[in-house]
């Protein structure tokens, strides 16, 4: 079993750069792949972007392509999120989890969630 932890979120104007962290512990963080999802009000759960194992293969979601960048640091057990250029539709509660089949995009791929950390994009 692995625990997740997402912190960094808040209220930002649009134009502005967040940066999330999800934070693990429990089992050897290096072996899971990982990803970003988020959930806005009376929407479906959608996928952000995902990360490999190694960090060395990254996947995006094309309403964030090119604003947002996945990362992760294996020494620290924590998985990044850098927002640029944020949206007011990029607002909702942005959630990371382990993935059972690397980059995909759909949630029942995803076992381990964290409690997610809130974004709010003002126009």
């Amino acid at each position: 079993q692995v625990q997740l932890v997402e912190s960094g979120g808040g209220l930002v104007q649009a134009g502005g750069s967040l940066r999330l962290s999800c934070a693990a512990s429990g089992r050897t963080f290096s072996n899971y792949a990982m990803g970003w999802f988020r959930q806005a009000p009376g929407k479906e759960r959608e996928f952000v972007a995902a990360i490999s194992m190694s960090g060395s293969t990254t996947y995006y979601a094309d309403s964030v392509k090119g604003r947002f960048t996945i990362s992760r640091d294996n020494a620290k057990n924590t998985m990044y999120l850098l927002m640029n250029s944020l949206k007011p539709e990029d607002t909702a509660v942005y959630y990371c989890a382990t993935a059972l089949r690397q980059g995909s995009s759909w949630p029942h791929d995803y076992n381990h969630w964290g409690q997610g950390t809130q974004v709010t994009v003002s126009s």
